[in-house]
C-alpha cells in the first residue's frame, strides 16, 4: 500500500496588492489587486499547473510564495514552516530548497559570467559541496541538464534559447532544491525545443523528486506536465483540481472558454469556440461581485452583486461560481425563461407589424 504524500506547500488566502501613487507627494490613490485571496496545496513530488490570461496574477503568485514580493496578507507554509513570517536570516537558509526558473533565459543570466560561474555562484555561497568537489559537482549538474563539459567556460550569448534555458534549470538544480517555481519556462522557445525542456523537467522530477509550480498560458503543455491545475482570472483562482477532472469536465465558464480555444490537430473536427465579449477589466478597478460576470455568457443578476464562494463539485475539484449553488441555479433558469419569453414576445410584435 503506497504511503500518502504530504503537503509540501500550503497557500491560504494569499493577497498581493501593489500601490498606485500619484501627485507631487506620491500619495497612494489606489491598489492593483494582483492576487486577491488565493488558496491551494501542492503535495510532495507533484506538479501544479497555473494557467490564465496575461496579467491575471500567475507570476505574482510564484514570486510572492518565494518572498520576492512581500505579500499584503495571507499564509504560505512550506514543509510546515511559515514563510511569510520567517526572519530574513532563516529565509536565507531556506533559499536553496525553494528555487525559481525565470521566463526569459537571456535576461536572467549575467552576460559577464561564464556558465560555470553562473551555475556555481550560489553553490559556493551556500556551501553546497566542499571546495575540492566544486568543479566535478558543477560538471555533473551540467550533464544532468543536457549541457556539454566544454560549455563550462562559455558565456550566455554563445548559446541558443533552449541551451540558455538549460543553464537556468542547471542553476536551480545545483542548489539541491525540493520545490521549484517554473515561471513560463518554455514560452520563449520553439515548439521542438519546448518538448525537450518539458521532458527534461519531467525526467529531473522522476530522478530527484522535485515539486513544481508550473506557470504557463499553454494549456497543452500544462495538460502534459501537471498533476493538478489551477485556473486564474483577474487575481482569483476560479477553478482548481486534478488535471484529468478539469480537462475532462471543466466547471467554470471561463475555463470552458479557455479550453475551447485550444487547437485540435484534426481537420475534420469543428470546435465549439466560445468567444468572450469585452476586454479584461483592470485589476486596479475590478467589477463588483463575480469578476467574470462582465464577460460571462451565463451571468445572472446575482453575479453582479455577490462574490461566489468556493464549492467542491468533485473529489478535490473546486470552483468559484454561482452556477453550482442550487438556489442560484434555479434563479438562472427563471432568468433565462423570462429572457426567452421577452424575446418571443418581441418577435411576435415584429411579425404583427409586418403583416399590417
Amino acid at each position: 500500500m503506497s504511503q500518502e504524500k504530504k503537503d509540501i506547500l500550503v497557500v491560504k488566502d494569499l493577497y498581493k496588492y501593489f500601490p498606485i501613487r500619484a501627485g507631487v507627494f506620491q500619495r497612494v490613490v489606489g491598489h492593483v489587486r494582483a492576487v486577491d485571496g488565493v488558496s491551494f496545496t501542492i503535495k510532495e513530488g507533484e506538479t501544479m499547473g497555473l494557467v490564465g490570461e496575461s496579467g491575471c496574477g500567475k507570476t505574482t503568485i510564484g514570486r510572492t510564495i518565494l518572498r520576492l514580493h512581500e505579500p499584503t496578507k495571507g499564509e504560505v507554509h512550506y514543509n510546515g514552516m511559515d514563510i511569510i513570517n520567517m526572519k530574513k536570516r532563516d529565509l536565507r537558509k531556506l533559499r536553496p530548497e525553494i528555487q525559481l526558473i525565470f521566463q526569459d533565459p537571456y535576461s536572467s543570466l549575467s552576460p559577464r559570467m561564464p556558465v560555470g560561474e553562473i551555475i556555481g555562484e550560489a553553490v559556493r555561497e551556500h556551501k553546497i559541496v566542499p571546495p575540492s568537489e566544486y568543479r566535478d559537482y558543477i560538471m555533473k549538474v551540467m550533464s544532468d541538464c543536457g549541457l556539454q563539459p566544454h560549455h563550462i567556460d562559455r558565456y550566455p550569448h554563445e548559446f541558443s534559447g533552449g541551451q540558455r534555458q538549460r543553464i537556468c534549470i542547471a542553476r536551480a538544480l545545483a542548489l539541491k532544491p525540493k520545490f521549484i517555481v517554473c515561471d513560463e519556462p518554455v514560452s520563449a522557445l520553439d515548439v521542438s525545443i519546448q518538448a525537450q525542456i518539458i521532458n527534461l523537467l519531467k525526467g529531473l522530477q522522476a530522478d530527484y523528486g522535485f515539486t513544481y509550480l508550473f506557470i504557463s498560458h499553454d494549456l497543452s503543455v500544462v495538460e502534459y506536465i501537471s498533476d493538478k491545475v489551477g485556473v486564474m482570472y483577474l487575481g482569483d483562482l476560479v477553478e482548481y483540481g486534478p488535471r484529468d477532472a478539469i480537462f475532462a469536465d471543466p466547471a467554470h465558464p471561463y475555463t470552458n472558454a479557455l479550453f475551447s480555444a485550444v487547437p485540435v490537430p484534426d481537420p475534420d473536427f469543428k470546435p465549439n469556440r466560445i468567444i468572450l465579449q469585452g476586454s479584461l477589466p483592470s485589476p486596479a478597478n475590478p467589477p463588483k461581485g463575480c469578476k467574470f460576470h462582465t464577460r460571462c455568457p451565463q451571468a445572472m443578476p446575482i453575479c453582479k452583486e455577490e462574490v461566489p464562494v468556493t464549492r467542491e463539485v468533485g473529489p478535490g475539484h473546486f470552483v468559484n461560481c454561482h452556477l453550482y449553488d442550487e438556489e442560484k441555479a434555479e434563479e438562472l433558469k427563471q432568468f433565462r425563461f423570462e429572457v426567452n419569453n421577452a424575446l418571443d414576445e418581441r418577435t411576435r410584435q415584429k411579425n404583427k407589424a409586418a403583416l399590417r
